[in-house]
């Protein structure tokens, strides 16, 4: 059987009918970069199709399923990185007081063969320190799979300060890269995370601006402590957020890939670019977490449709505490679904050649260089968030966020709609997350959770 394509007229004559009083121009929707969803696309509206799949699969998976495991007793994080690969992930992401030193660390990766999984650290302002210490535990072996992922840029915008001038952290950081890469070749060195400012409330073309900035800062620190441009653009993984809103989320991470591509020109360097996409904390929820599974499987669908090298899915608890072994269960076995029984890894970037989304990846690229184009124009990332370029821009977007929720214009479920009044609780583990206290140098960006104003004003 087959159906009559109407035409864009039949359309806008079925479509005023069913507005009734309102007009065309109701179905279109600002996003807080000022850019335009259209409520109809089509091959005049939707420009040049675009490709930008993941550029190799992970040891023949589509991606690299990775666990985050946290805590300060090496024993029970080793239990816990364990069973994690032992029961499907890929690799691993530390972070946390195990990280203090080559000993704990090493009892944490006790039975961890390093040559096969990838193990990543989250190491905040101590990055280096943790590099030197994942760097003694792999004993020299060439074929290390580190990640080392230093990412001072992002713990100084977070805090708003560091304990030492961030360009001596750059440079602690680039001095490392420089350090361990001739032992390791095949490590990763620095994470251009444009997370926090999303975290903070921030748009999607200002995250990508974020890593956008961090990549050049990075390559630039490893240059001058004597990498080769290509080799510090290729030991550089971009850090991107995905959330429920998965179009948006999916679009975020092919546009991201333009804009490196643009960056590696701009370098005189041929490397592709290695994305690690990682659950939002901001639309979780605390009072209820269990939508919280809903929301994150969303997440991971849009991490490995838009074609992320590395998803990382935290647990549905993260809002309350930190996710105990049941909830590191959940974000594991999302991913396995996602991967091994919907399998949406068997087509290279399903998502190129719909109109809409390729002019929605082109739209957040443009977006994103532009306001990219603008940091450098202050002088870069650096001087940007000193300067207090960054933060404003960042509150006005999450301003527009909040009013939206605020006003029913955007809902969140078990939030804001469908809210359960009688909630299970979930079990989370004990654990320390205070930040230490440094000196402001500018404004942090701090992160938020959206649900709190309304979990607060329910009390």
């Amino acid at each position: 059987m087959t159906f009559p394509t109407p035409t864009p007229l039949e359309w806008r004559e079925s479509a005023q009918k069913a507005l009734k009083d309102r007009p065309l121009e109701s179905l279109l929707h600002l996003d807080a970069d000022h850019l335009v969803t259209r409520p109809l696309y089509a091959e005049a509206t939707g420009g040049q199709p675009i490709f930008a799949p993941r550029p190799s699969d992970a040891e023949g998976r589509a991606w690299d399923l990775r666990t985050l495991v946290e805590g300060d007793e090496p024993e029970a994080a080793n239990a816990a990185v364990l069973t994690d690969l032992e029961n499907g992930a890929a690799s691993v992401l530390l972070t946390g007081g195990l990280l203090v030193g080559a000993a704990s660390l090493g009892r944490a990766l006790e039975g961890v063969a390093l040559e096969l999984a990838p193990v990543a650290l989250d190491a905040g302002i101590d990055g280096p320190e943790a590099a030197d210490a994942l760097a003694v535990v792999a004993k020299g072996a060439p074929r290390a799979k580190l990640r080392f992922h230093m990412d001072p840029i992002s713990a100084f915008a977070a805090a708003g300060g560091a304990p030492r001038a961030i360009e001596d952290h750059l440079r602690l950081a680039a001095d490392a890269a420089a350090r361990h890469a001739g032992a390791y070749p095949e490590a990763g060195f620095f994470m251009a995370g444009g997370r926090v400012a999303h975290e903070a409330g921030g748009s999607i073309a200002q995250e990508l601006a974020f890593a956008a900035g961090a990549v050049v800062a990075y390559v630039r620190a490893a240059t001058e402590a004597g990498l080769t441009a290509e080799a510090a653009l290729r030991g550089t993984a971009v850090g991107l957020s995905v959330d429920q809103e998965y179009f948006d989320s999916l679009a975020k991470v092919r546009a991201m890939r333009l804009i490196w591509a643009n960056l590696a020109r701009a370098f005189g360097v041929d490397a592709p670019a290695v994305i690690e996409a990682r659950s939002s904390r901001r639309m979780l929820s605390a009072r209820d977490p269990w939508p919280n599974l809903l929301r994150l499987t969303a997440a991971g669908f849009a991490g490995a449709v838009g074609g992320a090298d590395v998803v990382v899915l935290d647990g549905f608890t993260r809002a309350e505490g930190r996710p105990d072994a049941f909830a590191r269960r959940q974000a594991r076995n999302t991913q396995l679904i996602l991967m091994e029984e919907s399998n949406l890894g068997r087509v290279d970037d399903p998502a190129s050649g719909s109109w809409y989304l390729d002019a929605r990846t082109h739209d957040l690229a443009q977006a994103g260089w532009a306001e990219f184009q603008a940091i450098e124009g202050e002088g870069g990332l650096v001087q940007a968030l000193k300067g207090g370029i960054v933060q404003p821009r960042i509150a006005r977007a999450r301003q527009v966020r909040e009013a939206a929720l605020a006003n029913g214009a955007a809902q969140m479920v078990g939030v804001t709609k469908y809210v359960d009044t009688d909630v299970r609780p979930a079990p989370v583990e004990a654990g320390d997350e205070a930040a230490a206290a440094v000196a402001r140098v500018c404004e942090p960006l701090s992160p938020i959770r959206f649900a709190a104003a309304f979990e607060e004003a329910g009390q």
